[in-house]
């Protein structure tokens, strides 16, 4: 029954309602534009977060890498300088004739004057 009532009623052809028309067209097209605005916004924001996100992580394995890298370095250095330090020192004794002369007899069994050198394994 109300479809039958519902096509009997006729729309009024006025200035008026035709205004009306055109202003909800209007701003249903403004919500349009709006929504497709705030979405492309949203896309935006996202992928822009997300190159910051994978530059700042990118940049902090670097840091890391270099750090560690470092520290391993400073340990290296200050196991070359002890031995600098023991070489510079070996390099004082090599200046002495006595050390020399004990490193001979040590190593290349050379004797001194009335000294006898017997070699025994241990």
């Amino acid at each position: 029954m109300s479809l039958e009532r519902s096509k009997k009623i006729t729309e009024l052809q006025s200035q008026y309602m035709m205004q009306q028309e055109r202003q909800q067209q209007i701003s249903k097209r403004r919500k349009r534009g709006l929504f497709r605005r705030l979405v492309m916004f949203g896309i935006l924001a996202i992928i822009s977060s997300a190159i910051m996100l994978t530059t700042i992580l990118g940049q902090s394995n670097a840091i890391n890498e270099k750090v560690e890298k470092q520290q391993k370095l400073s340990e290296e250095l200050s196991t070359l300088q002890k031995e600098e330090k023991i070489l510079r020192e070996e390099i004082v004794k090599l200046n002495d004739d006595e050390y020399i002369a004990k490193i001979a007899r040590r190593d290349y069994f050379l004797s001194d004057d009335n000294e006898i050198i017997f070699n025994i394994k241990e």
